[in-house]
């Protein structure tokens, strides 16, 4: 991040700090509504200093001392030293550790030596933040520049030509430093390290993408120096780091782990809002929701004196939560304090972050409502109380945005409000799955040939391809090749394979798998919003879709799919909407099996069809379904992986015999395993998808798919298969769990089923996922 974060102490308990008697109060308060599920008290730890390298120059040494850095910590001075010494590094330590310092004490050494530096971040925001940071320390000779799709011409044309430390994103070494890099020949001849910072965002189809973007860099560099960059990378705390860094750029690295930070006492707390009188989708009581809590603990806190930050998982959201919070402030007596809350989300200009960080500094702003996106971008450590409204994807995500609580050593506080979720209810009940498990593997997939078809060709338009170049790619690379020929994308000539087309029609977008995009265009100005790939399209930007982007919404009036153009205006509708599809899914390949006694768990390919039939119109107040559109859009082929599970006809015939609802236990339990995939897989329950069936025509069994949302595979299904005792185990105590009768959104009711949630039978699923587990062996 871009913090150097290196002079914590602890200090002792003052007035405001989350231990004090107000917080505990709120906590206390909590607990006796019941909304209070957890709360413990994780210790605070010194700090271990190491050395400066010697042979870090003695500017820089003077420059990070003028920057209050007066030595760096053990894992900062570990990492920097292995870099030096020609080995890649990952720096997988906690948040507000100083993982920049790891990777700049080699990199700007290099460039103050006459080499060149690669710095790469997933967002814009971020690679401007880390601009910022290298320009502060004043060193004469690193000539810092960022190369973005926001860079004027002008300013690319200087970077080109004089930067020695260059800032950019994926998308853009993919679509226009790799494609023209003869023009960028004196960087890449004196590139020496390759920065790839919070490489934990890339997972899935992205991170496979992104995996060879860096593949095909260090092609270009070797062609232009005869050698291979050092890559050093920096992420939060994962499982399995190393191989995570091997996944993305292809080579080995070196984990540093051994976090030498100093770190204050955090007490962390789960809140799970109440249930309201409202009735959803079959009379399924309602919670309320995490942001109307958020926004009410986020005033509380500040009345009690208490900087604190509220995550939010979409940018309206964060809004409300801001909006909300004045109005609990003012209606609590406490007006003075309104102007000192804000919203955070992507889509600001650079002079309006720079207000917000120096008010959050100066403690102008003492509430904070922000998005996701403000952990790769604005340095917000230095707030006592982190409320996080959802679970935020990942245990590492977790951590990351705790790890935002806490200034100064002093006490913090972190709170997690659970959603009306599957997942969100298992984990406030179950914080053992938290506090006692290790944080997940990054979940990749680079054999994906969906994937690798465009990168295979842009990086025969780049340079053409030999065998080598192919097998530094993966192993699936060759055999593709050959039938990239077949196709005619592909020349082979020479021992060489050479692209047969130019341009943008070699390049994909990295967020979906292949395919032109699907242009999201403003009706009446005719300005290019954003893009989407065509599968997505269906779900995001349908006719009616309501379509958030850069904080403002748009709603959809129009889908062109022959044309591939959605048309939008900026719309304020008060709702968000939710596609709903119906599916049917056959079996190509069982690619392995696990037998349990008379149930199996399977997993192989799959080809699913999907067809996007309606929408669902959902209040952003109440989180309540006010309506339903039908649609008319096409059935879509999808080519994907899964894991499935079976019971045998024995083990049918005894839930029959029960009288239980087989088809409606079945669909359940399908709704609820998806819900509960992101515990063990990096991913998003939009980012998978399931089918039921009592009796499926291809198993002839009671069957329950989980299919991978992208063509090819993201890799999440397997990872199902892999953890399926855990995964199928926590599904059950999460609907077991569920205080409410006959089910609802939080266990076994899902926002996207294209069947309006029926059947469901919540009994019946508890008895299946009993059976099957019953015989899971040892």
């Amino acid at each position: 991040m871009t913090h150097w974060n290196l002079m914590t102490s602890v200090r002792p308990l003052v007035p405001g700090d989350p231990q004090s008697p107000p917080v505990s109060a709120i906590l206390a308060a909590g607990a006796q509504s019941g909304r209070l599920t957890f709360r413990t008290r994780l210790p605070g730890r010194a700090g271990r200093h190491g050395h400066w390298p010697d042979w870090v120059p003695a500017e820089l040494v003077a420059a990070l001392a003028q920057a209050a850095v007066p030595a760096p910590w053990e894992h900062q001075a570990e990492a920097a030293q292995l870099a030096r010494s020609g080995r890649n590094v990952i720096i997988s330590t906690g948040t507000a550790s100083g993982k920049s310092l790891g990777y700049l004490l080699p990199a700007l050494t290099s460039v103050l030596a006459g080499g060149t530096v690669l710095y790469i971040a997933p967002t814009r925001a971020l690679a401007a933040d880390q601009l910022r940071l290298v320009q502060s320390l004043g060193l004469r000779g690193v000539r810092a520049a960022v190369v973005d799709g926001d860079t004027p011409w002008a300013d690319r044309a200087w970077a080109r030509s004089r930067a020695s430390y260059l800032l950019t994103t994926p998308d853009m070494l993919h679509h226009s430093l790799l494609p023209q890099h003869a023009r960028w020949n004196g960087f890449f001849r004196r590139l020496d390290y390759v920065i790839v910072d919070e490489c934990h965002t890339y997972r899935g189809v992205f991170g496979s993408h992104v995996a060879h973007v860096l593949r095909r860099l260090r092609r270009v560099a070797r062609h232009h120096s005869a050698a291979d960059p050092v890559f050093l990378l920096a992420s939060a705390t994962v499982s399995e780091p190393a191989r995570t860094a091997e996944l993305l750029t292809g080579r080995p690295a070196v984990a540093v782990t051994a976090d030498a930070a100093p770190r204050g006492p955090l007490t962390f707390a789960m809140w799970e809002p109440p249930l309201t009188a409202a009735r959803g989708e079959a009379g399924a009581p309602v919670r309320r929701t995490a942001t109307a809590e958020a926004a009410q603990l986020l005033a509380d806190l500040m009345i009690e004196r208490v900087p604190a930050l509220a995550f939010v998982r979409s940018r309206r959201g964060a809004e409300s939560v801001a909006l909300s919070a004045r109005r609990h402030l003012a209606e609590a007596g406490a007006a003075d304090l309104t102007d000192q809350v804000a919203a955070y989300r992507s889509g600001y200009l650079p002079a309006e972050r720079r207000a917000l960080e120096e008010a959050l500094r100066n403690g102008t702003i003492t509430g904070l409502a922000a998005t996701t996106a403000l952990e790769l971008g604005v340095n917000v450590t230095g707030l006592d109380a982190v409320l996080m409204a959802g679970w935020p994807g990942t245990r590492a995500a977790l951590w990351q945005q705790a790890g935002r609580a806490g200034r100064d050593g002093r006490e913090a506080v972190a709170v997690l409000i659970a959603r009306d979720d599957p997942l969100d209810t298992y984990l406030v009940h179950h914080p053992q799955a938290l506090l006692g498990a290790p944080v997940e593997a990054t979940v990749l997939d680079p054999d994906n040939a969906y994937v690798l078809r465009p990168h295979l060709c842009a990086a025969a338009a780049e340079l053409p391809l030999s065998e080598p170049d192919l097998a530094s790619f993966t192993e699936t690379a060759g055999p593709l090749a050959a039938t990239l020929a077949a196709d005619g994308l592909l020349r082979p000539r020479g021992g060489r394979w050479y692209c047969t087309r130019r341009g943008s029609a070699v390049r994909t977008g990295l967020r979906g798998t292949g395919g032109w995009p699907v242009r999201i265009v403003e009706e009446s100005t005719g300005r290019l919003v954003g893009t989407v790939d065509e599968p997505s399209a269906h779900f995001l930007v349908h006719e009616g879709a309501v379509y958030p982007h850069q904080g403002e919404m748009y709603l959809v009036s129009r889908l062109d799919l022959e044309e591939r153009v959605a048309l939008v205006q900026q719309s304020e509708p008060g709702y968000a909407t939710v596609a709903r599809e119906i599916t049917n899914i056959e079996v190509a390949a069982e690619l392995t099996r696990s037998d349990w006694g008379g149930a199996a768990i399977c997993f192989g390919d799959v080809q699913v069809s999907r067809q996007v039939v309606s929408y669902a119109r959902r209040s952003l107040d109440t989180g309540m379904i006010t309506g339903e559109v039908a649609l008319d859009l096409p059935e879509r082929c999808l080519p994907t992986k899964a894991v499935w599970w079976t019971i045998s006809p024995g083990q049918r015939s005894a839930l029959v015999a029960r009288g239980l609802d087989l088809p409606g236990a079945a669909h359940a339990a399908e709704h609820a395993s998806i819900g509960m995939l992101p515990l063990l897989a990096a991913c998003d329950r939009w980012d998978v998808g399931g089918v039921s069936a009592d009796l499926h025509p291809r198993t002839g069994q009671l069957t329950v798919f989980v299919y991978d949302g992208h063509a090819g595979g993201a890799g999440f299904a397997e990872r199902g298969y892999a953890t399926a005792g855990r995964w199928l185990s926590a599904t059950a105590e999460a609907i077991a769990s569920c205080d409410c009768a006959a089910g609802c959104p939080s266990c076994i009711q899902s926002p996207k089923c294209g069947n309006g949630n029926e059947p469901l039978s919540k009994d019946g699923a508890i008895a299946l996922l009993g059976m099957l587990l019953s015989e899971q062996p040892g």
